[in-house]
């Protein structure tokens, strides 16, 4: 039986997680001779270091927000020109990497964030690994601690990242396919939006489980809307829950945490709109329900670039917190022109994703199974329609 090894980075819940979790049950529901396994390569090398990574990084976004966007951009969003080094620690995980890969012995790797990728391409380079690995993004841009060299296959958010990287790193066109960010086949493709009867906009407001991004306080401004309702995703923040659940507000209803995805599309179905942070995959979900898109803030580092691009695209509406935020949600949810133009932005974006249907990228990972090979010696990758699994 073939193994796929699925590598994100930290035990907490994240795209990167979310992606791999989709690609895996995807690939659950349409084979039935494969071993699939998901592994943390820092919890691997030392479940208290992972802990403290991950505690440290959350301390640092919550309180020093401007040196962590300061941060992020100096280290993970530089030039090709400037090579990565991760100095001291660098041998430790190539060494831990190694290890694992022979412990493990996948048929296949797929990365769902930059570091693992990073490692295994100066593996690869080395000639200590010769597994087939794939990159699956899980932003709107492509961070510069990504491996280029020796991966296989990228799957890429958008046309522009493909080019970028086409044209950056010389990497052949047939290794690049633009699938979006992967969702959970789950999240059902919606072709139109469907208009409530009774007239009042549903709205869904999302992010709060980290207890980052300001929910509570946006939550409270809109106390006093008459003319909108409110779903609000709590998560596992139970802090956010029990506040706002003490309000006991008719129009304002907060959820606690849905692990479902079914769930979560009969939600999207439900709304009208969705306020969110600027995450790759709840954004990318949205996109695939055709739900007006609005940004109430941007966690520093992976967001704020994310959001650059969203709104250069014309893919999101970003809410000015010095206006009344039930004013702009009306305004732009009423106007036929703004919502027709932010329709035309989704339709470009969609059209752009050159890989379609679940069986195909089953068929893609099989062959690639199969035969072992690096992706430069197989002729099957050539889709002209957009991965949605």
């Amino acid at each position: 039986m073939k193994k796929i090894l699925f590598l994100p980075l930290l035990q907490m819940q994240s795209g990167h997680h979310q992606v791999a979790e989709a690609l895996m049950d995807l690939l659950k529901n349409h084979t039935d001779d494969l071993t699939l396994k998901k592994i943390d390569l820092l919890s691997y090398t030392n479940k208290s270091l992972e802990k403290v990574i991950t505690k440290g990084y959350l301390n640092w976004i919550r309180y020093a927000p401007d040196t962590y966007n300061l941060a992020y951009k100096s280290f993970f969003y530089v030039p090709p020109t400037k090579k990565h080094s991760f100095k001291w620690y660098e041998p430790l995980f190539l060494k831990k990497m190694e290890q694992l890969i022979a412990e493990e012995k996948p048929d296949l790797l797929v990365c769902t964030h930059g570091f693992p990728s990073y490692l295994l391409s100066k593996l690869k380079m080395k000639g200590k690994c010769d597994i087939p690995i794939i990159n699956v993004y899980t932003d709107f841009f492509i961070n510069s601690v990504w491996g280029k060299e020796g991966i296989d296959l990228h799957f890429l958010p958008s046309q522009e990242s493909k080019e970028r990287l086409g044209t950056k790193f010389q990497i052949p066109d047939q290794q690049m396919i633009v699938t979006g960010i992967p969702v959970h086949e789950e999240i059902s493709i919606t072709v139109k939006r469907k208009q409530h009867k009774d007239g009042r906009p549903k709205i869904l407001l999302s992010g709060g489980n980290s207890g980052l991004g300001g929910m509570l306080k946006l939550a409270e401004e809109l106390k006093c809307s008459s003319n909108l309702d409110f779903l609000v995703l709590c998560g596992k923040n139970k802090k956010l829950y029990d506040e706002i659940l003490s309000w006991d507000l008719d129009h304002i209803k907060p959820l606690t945490y849905l692990s479902s995805r079914s769930e979560m599309n009969l939600l999207y179905e439900e709304v009208d709109a969705i306020v969110s942070k600027p995450g790759g995959v709840t954004i990318s979900e949205a996109i695939r329900k055709r739900l007006p898109i609005f940004v109430h803030s941007a966690l520093p580092g992976q967001e704020k670039i994310n959001l650059q691009y969203l709104k250069r695209k014309k893919l999101v509406f970003e809410l000015d917190h010095q206006s009344s935020l039930e004013k702009q949600l009306l305004s732009v949810l009423k106007d036929q022109n703004r919502m027709n133009h932010w329709e035309h932005a989704i339709d470009s974006y969609q059209q752009g994703i050159k890989l379609d249907k679940p069986e195909k990228i089953v068929e893609l990972l099989e062959n690639l199974l199969d035969q072992k090979k690096s992706v430069r010696q197989l002729g099957f990758v050539n889709y002209s329609s957009p991965l949605r699994i």
